[in-house]
């Protein structure tokens, strides 16, 4: 994938967005956009500086001119590494994206690799691994065959599991994220996949654990049905979600997060043939100084919903390369 470059490569345009990054700490927010604009006059392809640039306009009001910058990401950058079409439905911009785009997940989560269990636990409170870890356990679960770690990151979630799975997996997004679990040595097996398009589970599995996951993908259906359709009944699924109490299945916060509801998120699991066994609120990580609140979800794999009888899943799976 190539690189996004975080400067220009002109020295005079990255010293004047430095010198809008000043005046925009300052609180001076339309000099900060108007000098961004200049700099951008000297390196109109740079990818990150359209959409920093963007995000100073909107700050100064400057909606509408905001909104052209974050287009122009996207003219430059069809892949969206930067997250702009998230930005463009945050401003009513651009309609039913449901879904977080996965070159800005891997992107994110590549250059927050190193710095990710510092900043996720000590930085943040992040309890969604040991939440999960408890819920199995206060409903009888404490051992497991074989299990899925989805967006497994750095293995936050895997430490957990390790003590109480024979044989563990993993699978992320993040190259970076996946080389850092991999050193851990708690994972027989990692791969990386991309979610929103995966189509099959190992149907010998017992249980899959989503931790904090599923506010990047957005719209859950479709996994929930490639799970219900690959997993025997019994299997658990251990996942969580940011919740909201709209009248919305799914909402984009301004941290380019989707939160679920918890009338929606029943019906997924009902039509993917789950079955909520623990379903309880927690406060899961701290956001800005506030408390972020969450559904800690384990549910069973009971029958073969609707949605997942539409999937077609291969009978024989290759097996998985382990990650070198």
């Amino acid at each position: 994938m190539k690189p996004i470059f975080f400067t220009s490569g002109d020295l005079l345009a990255d010293r004047r967005a430095e010198y809008a990054e000043m005046l925009f700490e300052s609180g001076d927010l339309k000099a900060a956009a108007d000098l961004m604009g200049e700099a951008l006059t000297r390196a109109s392809d740079w990818v990150a500086g359209h959409f920093r640039h963007g995000e100073m306009l909107a700050e100064a009001g400057e909606v509408a001119a905001a909104l052209d910058a974050w287009r122009n990401v996207l003219r430059l950058d069809e892949m969206d590494r930067l997250g702009a079409a998230l930005k463009l439905e945050l401003f009513g911009a651009l309609d039913g994206l449901g879904a977080v785009p996965s070159a800005f997940v891997e992107t994110l989560f590549d250059q927050y690799a190193e710095t990710f269990d510092t900043a996720l636990v000590d930085k943040l409170s992040y309890r969604v691994p040991e939440l999960l870890n408890e819920a199995l356990l206060r409903i009888g679960k404490h051992a497991f065959a074989h299990a899925i770690d989805l967006g497994c990151g750095t293995g936050l979630m895997g430490e957990r599991l390790r003590a109480h799975v024979s044989f563990l997996e993993g699978i992320d997004i993040s190259a970076e994220m996946l080389k850092r679990a991999e050193g851990k040595q708690i994972y027989d097996r990692l791969e990386r996949a991309d979610l929103s398009v995966l189509t099959t589970l190992p149907r010998g599995a017992d249980l899959v654990t989503a931790a904090d996951v599923f506010m990047y993908l957005g719209a859950l259906d479709r996994l929930f049905a490639v799970a219900g359709a690959s997993l025997a009944p019994g299997a658990l699924f251990a996942f969580s979600v940011e919740r909201h109490a709209g009248p919305e299945a799914m909402v984009l916060r301004p941290s380019r997060r989707y939160a679920h509801s918890e009338p929606h998120l029943r019906a997924v699991m009902a039509d993917a043939g789950f079955e909520p066994v623990l379903l309880e609120r927690a406060a899961i990580r701290m956001d800005r100084g506030e408390p972020i609140e969450g559904l800690v979800v384990v549910a069973k794999r009971t029958g073969m919903g609707a949605a997942a009888a539409k999937v077609a899943v291969p009978h024989h799976r290759k097996e998985r390369p382990k990650v070198q």
